[in-house]
C-alpha cells in the first residue's frame, strides 16, 4: 500500500499533518498492549490527558516519561514531597498536583495488586473477555465516546482507589491499548490490527 492509499484510507482523528500523530495513529493505537506495567504507563498518562487533547499528551510523554523515571511503579510509588515539588516545577510535564497525586497513588496500588498476585494486564483485559472486540466504524465519530466495558472498567478502577479513569478516559484508554479495535474500516490498520500485524516488530 502506498504512502497516499494509507493517507486516503488513514482514521481521520489523527489529522493530515502531524507527523507524531500520524506515527503514533499508525504503529500505536489500537495494538494489543499485554505488559502490566506499559499498560498502567497508558492509564498514568490517559488520566493527565482529562481536560485535554491527547496530541498535547504525545509532545511532552517522552518529558513525562523521564520526569516520571520511566514510570516504573516501584520507584513512583515512593515518590514524596520533594519529588512532588520537582515535578510541579517540571515544563515537560502537565504540572497539576491532582494528576500527580494520583500517578503516586495508582503506581502504589498497581504494586498493592502484584503483591497480592493479581495480574493487573489479566485483570484490565477482563473486562472485554480477554481478548480486543472489533467493531466495524464506516468513519471514526461513529465510534461512542463510552461503552458498557468502559463503565464497568472505570467502576472498577474507582473502586481500587484510581484517580482520572472515568467511563470515557477509561474507553480512549481501551481503545489505544487495542482492547477495542476502532480504526474506521475505511483504515489500512483496522485489517492490520484484527489480523494481528503489529508495525513496530
Amino acid at each position: 500500500m502506498t504512502e497516499s492509499e494509507k493517507a486516503e484510507g488513514r482514521c481521520g482523528w489523527c489529522g493530515t499533518t502531524d507527523p507524531l500523530y500520524i506515527a503514533y495513529h499508525d504503529t500505536e493505537w489500537g495494538v494489543p498492549e499485554y505488559d502490566a506495567r506499559a499498560l498502567w504507563e497508558k492509564l498514568v498518562l490517559d488520566g493527565f490527558q482529562a481536560g485535554l487533547a491527547w496530541i498535547t499528551i504525545l509532545r511532552k510523554r517522552e518529558g513525562m516519561r523521564e520526569a516520571f523515571d520511566g514510570f516504573d511503579p516501584e520507584i513512583v510509588a515512593r515518590y514524596g514531597e520533594a519529588d512532588r515539588a520537582r515535578l510541579l516545577a517540571d515544563p515537560r510535564i502537565i504540572r497539576s498536583r491532582a494528576k500527580i497525586d494520583a500517578a503516586v497513588n495508582g503506581a502504589r496500588i498497581w504494586l498493592d495488586m502484584r503483591d497480592s498476585g493479581e495480574d493487573f494486564s489479566a485483570w484490565l483485559w477482563s473486562f472485554v473477555g480477554g481478548q480486543p472486540l472489533v467493531n466495524q466504524w464506516d468513519h471514526f465519530r461513529e465510534a461512542p465516546p463510552q461503552t458498557a466495558e468502559s463503565h464497568a472498567m472505570a467502576k472498577a478502577l474507582k473502586a481500587r482507589g484510581f484517580k482520572f479513569c472515568g467511563p470515557v478516559i477509561s474507553y480512549a484508554f481501551m481503545q489505544a491499548v487495542g482492547m477495542v479495535n476502532d480504526h474506521q474500516t475505511t483504515c489500512f490498520r483496522h485489517r492490520e490490527v484484527q489480523l494481528g500485524r503489529n508495525p513496530n516488530v
